[in-house]
C-alpha cells in the first residue's frame, strides 16, 4: 500500500458525504455494535479476523473473500467471538439520492442490491483472484478521494460507478454459475489450447478473449481442476518442453523465446528452481560420453 489509508473505526452510521464514502478498517480493540439499519447502501469485503455477521436475523461465518450487501432499512452488526485476529475489512457507503442517480441513467447499477432485497439474500462470497482485484479497486478509490490530484471528484465518481458494476457483474456470475460439466470442457480445452500455444501469449487476457470467457471464471476452473493456479501450470509445461529442446539439441539461447520466456534470465532461474540444475548444467549432464560420471580422473 503506498500510504496509510486505514481508518479508526467509529460508530457512525451517518453519511458525512452526500454521495459516497469508503473506508478500510483494522481494529483489534472490538465493542458490541448493536443491531442497526441506515438509510444509504453498503457493501462490506470482509478481510480477515474471528467475527459472523447477522443480517436481518440470519448469521453468516465470515471467511476472507466475502461480502455482503446491505440495503437501506436492512437490520445487520458484526458478532465478535473474540479478539485473536485484527478484524480488517473494506466498508463503501452510497446515499440513496446518488444511487438512484445511477439507476436512473442504467438499471445495471441496480442488479445486486435489488436481488438482495428480493430474495432476502445478502452474503456473497467471491474467490482469491478476484477478491485480490476489489481490494485493488477500493484502495484505488480510497487514494484518490484523500489525494489532491487535478478533476479528483469526477475521477472518484467514475471509480464508484465501474466499481458498482464490476460488483453486480461478479454478483450474477455467483448466481449463475455454469454446470461443471461446462466447466470441465473449459478446462480440458484450455490444457489442450496451452499445450498447443506454449511459445505464444498464454496470458489470462488472451485466454480469455480466446475462450470468450472471464479471466476471473478461467482462473477458477483451472485452479479447482487442477490445484495450482494456471500461471503456475504453463510455467511448468514450458519448462518440461525446453528440458526435451535440450536434449534435442536446440541451442540454449533459442530455448526462452522459443517457449514464451521474456529473456534467458528468468528461463534460467525458473528452470533452476523447477529442476535443480541451470540449463547449461542439465545439457552438459546429459550429453557426458557414457561412463564419464564414473571416472575418477585418475
Amino acid at each position: 500500500m503506498k500510504k496509510e489509508l486505514s481508518t479508526g473505526f467509529n460508530e457512525r452510521q451517518y453519511m458525512n458525504s452526500g454521495e459516497f464514502e469508503v473506508f478500510f478498517y483494522k481494529d483489534m480493540d472490538l465493542s458490541r455494535i448493536v443491531n442497526h439499519s441506515h438509510p444509504y447502501y453498503e457493501m462490506f469485503f470482509f478481510m480477515s479476523g474471528d467475527v459472523s455477521y447477522e443480517v436481518e436475523g440470519i448469521q453468516y461465518d465470515l471467511q476472507y473473500g466475502d461480502y455482503l450487501l446491505i440495503p437501506p432499512g436492512v437490520k445487520h452488526h458484526p458478532i465478535f467471538r473474540s479478539n485473536r485476529e485484527t478484524y480488517q475489512r473494506f466498508v463503501l457507503w452510497i446515499s440513496d439520492p446518488y444511487y438512484q442517480s445511477m439507476c436512473s441513467w442504467s438499471e445495471d447499477f441496480s442488479y445486486g442490491f435489488n436481488y438482495a432485497l428480493e430474495h432476502k439474500h445478502y452474503h456473497f462470497s467471491m474467490d482469491f483472484v478476484v477478491f485480490q482485484d476489489i481490494q485493488s479497486r477500493l484502495l484505488d478509490l480510497l487514494e484518490e478521494i484523500h489525494g489532491n490530484k487535478p478533476f479528483q471528484r469526477l475521477s472518484a465518481e467514475l471509480q464508484v460507478h465501474s466499481f458498482l458494476l464490476f460488483l453486480n457483474r461478479i454478483t450474477y456470475e455467483n448466481l449463475h454459475r455454469i454446470p461443471a460439466v461446462y466447466e470441465n470442457v473449459l478446462y480440458l480445452n484450455l490444457c489442450d489450447y496451452i499445450n498447443n500455444h506454449l511459445g505464444e501469449d498464454l496470458s489470462l487476457d488472451r485466454l480469455a478473449a480466446f475462450f470468450y470467457a472471464s479471466k476471473y471464471h478461467i482462473s477458477h476452473v483451472f485452479k479447482d481442476n487442477m490445484g495450482i493456479s494456471l500461471h503456475q501450470y504453463i510455467i511448468k509445461k514450458r519448462l518440461q518442453a525446453s528440458k526435451n529442446a535440450i536434449l534435442s539439441g536446440i541451442p540454449l539461447g533459442e530455448l526462452c523465446h522459443q517457449y514464451g520466456f521474456s529473456d534467458y534470465t528468468s528461463f534460467y532461474r525458473a528452470f533452476k528452481k523447477e529442476f535443480g540444475l541451470s540449463p547449461k548444467e542439465f545439457k552438459e549432464q546429459k550429453f557426458l560420453p557414457e561412463g564419464y560420471e564414473n571416472y575418477s580422473g585418475n
